[in-house]
């Protein structure tokens, strides 16, 4: 009778192993910005991120150039100043370096502030994508590989390939 018991709990316990097993939620992986780069919008969107950062490194490169003639004339002239024009023209200098410095902080923020903004499409396609071929093939999680280092990662659980057809990537 013991032993009965002891096969039949075994048994038991063999079935909701098995339930268990099958429950278990499939996770998927992706590098995502290796997708995003693959995508030929990322082409135009960078070439006109360039473009814009491109408007604000000429006017820093024209007041870096303002900066160093007036620098220079500064130093050639600066034994026959007097205190006063020596204060005015060092402040002067002290000036026009922190409206650099202003300027290329404020061109900072609106280059990223367009990079998003051009960007924001792209991602929520290739996102949009991923969440689709996770749902057609069963996944409940999908981890983005280009962030995390995964140490043991079956091909089988890469959904690259499927999202790049999914998209109409090569």
């Amino acid at each position: 009778m013991k032993k009965l018991f002891k096969v039949a709990l075994v048994a038991v316990g063999l079935l909701f192993a098995g339930s268990f097993a099958n429950a278990q939620t499939k996770i998927g992986h992706i590098n995502f910005n290796q997708l995003i780069d693959l995508m030929p919008e990322t082409k135009t969107v960078t070439a006109s991120i360039q473009a814009y950062q491109k408007t604000f490194i000429d006017q820093l490169t024209t007041m870096n150039n303002e900066y160093q003639t007036k620098g220079q004339d500064y130093q050639s002239k600066r034994a026959s100043m007097t205190d006063a024009v020596r204060a005015v023209k060092e402040s002067e200098l002290q000036d026009i370096q922190k409206r650099m410095n202003d300027y290329q902080n404020n061109a900072q923020q609106q280059v990223d502030a367009k990079r998003q903004e051009l960007g924001k499409p792209l991602i929520d396609k290739a996102t949009q994508a991923v969440q689709t071929v996770a749902k057609e093939k069963g996944y409940a999680y999908v981890l983005d590989s280009s962030q995390i280092t995964l140490l043991v990662s079956p091909d089988a659980d890469d959904l690259m390939a499927a999202v790049k057809l999914k998209l109409g990537l090569k």
